[in-house]
């Protein structure tokens, strides 16, 4: 499964293609929307079309998004807010289903830590995705959030497939 992860931001949203492949993960490419324009409209409309571009071109089957977290700085938080429902957006249209992760969710999947800091979650993703060069920090987050939904997809495969062996149908129960 080709998995998109994507780390909304308002200045600069992150985005990382990952496939995974019989529990096999693999780096396809990751870089950064960066937002274009004075006023938040063309801003957020900018990140639209970049984004949209980058979805188009990669042709995810899956897509990941990181949760905002609140700060202190509401004003900050609402447009953060605002740069998340474009990353929400974006692969919605395109018909990707959409997995949202938190943030400590994130970490604890790629570190084993949920309060890890950058350099170990980018140590991890490095150490997963080898052939990645990382084109900065929010892609990197990216990457992880796309390596968090790929582990947890494949968790949920295995709990499918031992909840059909238990009921002896050979199918999950739903």
């Amino acid at each position: 499964m080709r998995i998109i992860g994507i780390d909304p931001g308002l200045r600069r949203t992150g985005w990382g293609v990952i496939e995974s492949v019989s529990g096999r993960i693999s780096h396809v490419a990751n870089g950064v929307c960066e937002s274009r324009g004075e006023d938040l409209a063309t801003r957020l409309l900018s990140l639209f079309d970049q984004l949209t571009d980058v979805v188009a071109r990669m042709a995810p089957e899956a897509a990941s998004v990181e949760h905002t977290f609140v700060n202190k700085d509401a004003a900050g938080t609402l447009k953060l807010g605002q740069a998340r429902a474009v990353a929400l957006l974006v692969p919605a249209r395109a018909g990707l289903p959409v997995a949202e992760y938190a943030p400590n969710a994130v970490k604890k999947a790629v570190v084993g830590v949920g309060h890890a800091a950058k350099p170990q979650v980018e140590h991890m993703v490095r150490l997963q995705l080898p052939t990645a060069t990382l084109a900065g920090p929010d892609a990197t987050d990216a990457l992880a959030i796309a390596l968090c939904h790929a582990f947890h997809s494949r968790a949920g495969g295995r709990l499918e497939a031992a909840l059909a062996a238990a009921s002896g149908t050979g199918r999950a129960a739903r």
